[in-house]
């Protein structure tokens, strides 16, 4: 454990060592050396630039909102299924675990985990199918490109700016945390920001928002497979026609013969999730190592993602991704919440775009301000916009108060 003395002589030798969890490497992102924000504030006294990102993430509608969006089931099927909240919270969770045993920035990185799905629809993936089809003559729709959006345009809770006003580090993370982006044309407002605001899009993102980009893989399909088996859509020997979670099943039931289903399924979840983490720690390690990254040039000018699976696991993700696919994201349940949501989006998108005054009034004016009147772009994307913050259960209720007829409440 290090002296007072020679913790006071780090301190004085880097000022954000006092709000940093650990002395951060070579390559990580260092808030003392950050680009700043898209307006210029003063800094914070008491929390590092990335610190304060993360607080106001959390501070914002947007991510209250998350609360009531689906991340496989709709809320009102169950009340221990994962949201699109919790999810955020468990990814951010593995994210802050990996980057402090990476000696990397974990405030970053949980700040991008936290800020990744802020741009989802209502209805999870299904919703984003239905609000791509609406938006495909008007400029498109992605959530990641949403979730840019919400953070630079429409939370609005500051006097002197629109949106969030994060830093930099935090936005390229949002933007490029599933890698580069080498596509000529752009998504909507990633093609807008980039007119005032140069990233380089071809360079891979900081090692914090590669680590929040695998966090979503671990939490996601670990968590999925727990939803899937306790809805009922597949059980655990179903699950044996995955090598590794066969090996997990066998060795559990046999350490702990005597415990219950629900204990069981909940110890395999944990142990996958624990050896999923260990592998990309050993992985990157090992890519680190062969590397020897100096700066975090280093890291974004690579060829190649630093923070990866091994070989084996990453052969082990994909085989979860397909069961995923076809015993649960397919199932029949799954399938007719899809034709309810597909009336749902369409109904209330094309209405609103019809005729804009069926909008709530501050939504009118939204659509006023940005010259939709008379122009179907800007009507549309102001549409878009209000369809895709919408929660489940308020999706659903707008959709009764528009079209049936015996809801005639506000």
């Amino acid at each position: 454990m290090a002296s007072q003395e020679s913790t006071q002589r780090i301190v004085k030798q880097n000022p954000s060592y006092n709000y940093c969890a650990l002395p951060l490497t070579a390559y990580a992102t260092n808030p003392e050396e950050s680009r700043g924000r898209l307006h210029e504030e003063d800094a914070s006294q008491s929390r590092t630039c990335f610190q304060r990102d993360r607080d106001r993430i959390i501070h914002c509608s947007a991510f209250r909102r998350l609360k009531y969006k689906t991340q496989v089931f709709v809320y009102h099927q169950g009340d221990h299924y994962r949201t699109r909240l919790s999810h955020t919270l468990e990814v951010s969770q593995i994210a802050r675990s990996l980057a402090r045993a990476l000696l990397v920035n974990e405030d970053l990185a949980e700040t991008i985990a936290l800020a990744h799905d802020l741009g989802h629809t209502p209805f999870a993936h299904i919703g984003e199918i239905y609000l791509q089809e609406c938006m495909s003559d008007f400029g498109g729709f992605d959530h990641n490109d949403q979730s840019l959006r919400v953070l630079t345009v429409l939370e609005h809770k500051y006097p002197r700016w629109i949106g969030l006003n994060m830093t930099i580090e935090t936005l390229a993370g949002v933007i490029k945390h599933n890698g580069p982006i080498t596509d000529t044309s752009l998504p909507y407002t990633l093609n807008a920001f980039q007119k005032d605001n140069k990233f380089d899009l071809s360079v891979y993102a900081s090692v914090e928002a590669q680590i929040a980009a695998l966090a979503d893989d671990i939490a996601y399909n670990n968590h999925d497979v727990e939803d899937g088996l306790q809805a009922g859509m597949f059980t655990l020997e179903d699950l044996k026609t995955i090598p590794l979670m066969k090996d997990l099943i066998i060795k559990t039931r046999t350490t702990y013969p005597d415990i219950s289903e629900k204990i069981l399924v909940q110890e395999i979840i944990r142990e996958m999730i624990g050896k999923m983490v260990r592998d990309v720690l050993d992985e990157t390690e090992r890519r680190i190592h062969d590397l020897g990254p100096q700066t975090i040039q280093d890291i974004v000018n690579h060829n190649a993602p630093v923070v990866q699976f091994s070989p084996e696991m990453f052969e082990t993700v994909q085989m979860m991704r397909k069961f995923l696919y076809e015993r649960m994201y397919r199932h029949y349940t799954v399938e007719r919440i899809r034709l309810k949501v597909k009336t749902i989006i369409k109904d209330m998108f094309g209405v609103f775009l019809d005729d804009y005054k069926l909008l709530p009034d501050n939504w009118q004016r939204k659509v006023e301000d940005a010259g939709g009147i008379e122009n179907d772009m800007n009507r549309a994307r102001v549409v878009c916009d209000y369809i895709a913050g919408m929660t489940d259960r308020y999706a659903i209720l707008e959709h009764e108060r528009l079209f049936e007829l015996h809801r005639w409440a506000k």
